[in-house]
C-alpha cells in the first residue's frame, strides 16, 4: 500500500514514465531494474516495473486507457473488459435519471469508470485497501473523480437505501485459481443477490458457467461474448431486468453489438439430415438456450437433438453463429481421415468438436499434424476445418471450410431499448 502511494508522488510518476520507455521484457528486465535502482529506491522500482508490465498486459482489455491506469495482478484478471463495461454502462444510463449507483466490490474500478463516462454518478466499495487505492487512482487518471468515488469497506455491510441501482462483482478467484461454485464467491452469490435485491434495480456480474439453478426467479440472465469468446453472465434484476429472462449479447470489440432474446417460444429445433452448411452457434447463444431461435433464423435444424450444431441448405446471414460449408460427412475413422487428408493435400488443419470424446491433440498427431495444425511431414497447401461430433451414438467427422456470411452489416445493433 505504501509503495503504491509513493508511486503516485512526483518522483514515483517520473520513475513510472522512465520505466515505460525502458526494456521490461524477460531478457531486459533485470538490466532495467539495476539501472533504475541506481537512482530510485528498490521498492519503488519494483512497484513501477510491475505497473509497466501489467499495463502492457491490460492493453488487450482496456486499449489506450491501459497506459495511464493502475492495476494489481488479481484486479486485472477479474476486471471487466472495457467494451463489456461500456455496453453495460449504456444499459444503466438508459435506466437512471440522475440516480446514483452503488457498486459492491468495485475492484480496480473498470465498471465504475465506464458508468461515469456514460454519465452515471456512483460510489464504489472495495474491501482490500490496495485495490481501493488503485480504483481511486484510476478514476483520477481518467478524469472521472467528480462523478464517482471509492471507499474501503465490507460489501456485506452496505445499505443500498438511497441508491437508484446496485452493481456487484463478487470475487471469483482465490490463491488457488478460479472459483466456479457461486457459494464460494466472495461474498457468496446468494448474499450478493440479497443485497442487490434491496435496490429498485440491480446487476450482478457472474461467471459464464453459472449453474442455471443459481439464478433466482424474476432475474434476466445475459450471457456476453466478445469476438466469439463468452466472457461473463450478467444477472439483471428489478427495473433493469428485461421482459425476456435470458439473452445472448455479442460484442465484436470494435463497437458493434448484437443481442438475441426470445420474443416467443420457438419450441425445439427440428432434427434433420446434414445439409450443405454447418452453423456453429456462439457460446453465449448456447448458454442462453437460444439455439432453436438461431436454427429458425437460418432455416436449419439439428443433426442430433442434444448437440448444438445447426445444419441447413442455405447460407443465411447471422451474427449469432459461424458458418462452414460441408464438403463431406463420414463415419469417424482415423485411418480413413488420414488417407483423405493426404488425398486432399491438406497442409493446415483446424479441429473442432462437440459431443465427441476424441482427444484433439492426440488426433492431430495421429493424422500427421503438429500442435498448431500444420502438417509435420510431406506436402500440402490446402486448409480444412475438421468437425467431430455424433448423431445418436454414431461418431461422425465433417470436412468443412469456413464461409463468410453475406450482408452481416444488416445485423448492426439497433437503437431499440434492450431492457
Amino acid at each position: 500500500m505504501e509503495g503504491f502511494e509513493e508511486l503516485l508522488s512526483g518522483p514515483g510518476q517520473a520513475l513510472l514514465a522512465e520505466a515505460a520507455e525502458a526494456d521490461v521484457s524477460e531478457d531486459g528486465l533485470l538490466g532495467t531494474a539495476s539501472r533504475l535502482r541506481e537512482r530510485y529506491p528498490a521498492a519503488l522500482v519494483a512497484a513501477a516495473l510491475t505497473q509497466v508490465r501489467l499495463r502492457a498486459r491490460a492493453r488487450e482489455k482496456f486499449g489506450d486507457d491501459a497506459a495511464r491506469m493502475y492495476f494489481t495482478q488479481a484486479g486485472l484478471e477479474q476486471s471487466t473488459r472495457a467494451c463489456v463495461a461500456e455496453y453495460r454502462a449504456r444499459r444503466f444510463a438508459a435506466y437512471l435519471d440522475g440516480g446514483r449507483v452503488l457498486e459492491l466490490g468495485c475492484g480496480i474500478g473498470a465498471d465504475l469508470a465506464a458508468r461515469a463516462r456514460a454519465g452515471c454518478r456512483g460510489e464504489g466499495v472495495e474491501r482490500d485497501p490496495l485495490t481501493a487505492a488503485v480504483a481511486r487512482a484510476n478514476l483520477t487518471a481518467l478524469g472521472l473523480s467528480d462523478l464517482a468515488s471509492v471507499r474501503q469497506g465490507d460489501a456485506t455491510e452496505e445499505d443500498p437505501a438511497g441508491f437508484a441501482a446496485v452493481f456487484a462483482d463478487p470475487g471469483r478467484r482465490t490463491s488457488r485459481g478460479r472459483v466456479f461454485d457461486p457459494r464460494s464467491y466472495e461474498p457468496p452469490l446468494d448474499v450478493v443477490l440479497e443485497l442487490v435485491g434491496r435496490a429498485p434495480a440491480g446487476c450482478v456480474k457472474a461467471a459464464p458457467g453459472i449453474p442455471y439453478e443459481a439464478v433466482p426467479e424474476g432475474t434476466e440472465t445475459e450471457w456476453i461474448s466478445v469476438a466469439g469468446d463468452v466472457k461473463e453472465a450478467a444477472l439483471w434484476s428489478g427495473a433493469l431486468a428485461g421482459r425476456a429472462r435470458r439473452r445472448a449479447t455479442l460484442l465484436d470489440g470494435r463497437g458493434r453489438v448484437w443481442t438475441l432474446a426470445p420474443e416467443e417460444d420457438p419450441g425445439t429445433a427440428p432434427v434433420r439430415e446434414w445439409g450443405r452448411y454447418l452453423y456453429e452457434p456462439d457460446g453465449a447463444v448456447i448458454r442462453a438456450h437460444l439455439v432453436a431461435e438461431v436454427a429458425a433464423a437460418v432455416g436449419g435444424g439439428l443433426a442430433d437433438e442434444h448437440i448444438a450444431y445447426i445444419t441447413g441448405d442455405a447460407l443465411v446471414a447471422t451474427p449469432f453463429a459461424a458458418a462452414y460449408e460441408i464438403d463431406e460427412v463420414m463415419p469417424f475413422s482415423v485411418k480413413r481421415l488420414r488417407a483423405e487428408l493426404r488425398r486432399r493435400r491438406i497442409g493446415t488443419l483446424t479441429v473442432k468438436k462437440r459431443g465427441s470424446a476424441v482427444d484433439v491433440q492426440r488426433l492431430r498427431h495421429d493424422l500427421g499434424f503438429g500442435g498448431k495444425g500444420r502438417r509435420t511431414s510431406g506436402h500440402g497447401e490446402q486448409e480444412l476445418t475438421l468437425v467431430l461430433t455424433r448423431v445418436g451414438k454414431a461418431p461422425v467427422a465433417l470436412l468443412t471450410h469456413p464461409k463468410d456470411l453475406p450482408s452481416l452489416e444488416q445485423h448492426k445493433a439497433s437503437a431499440r431499448d434492450t431492457s
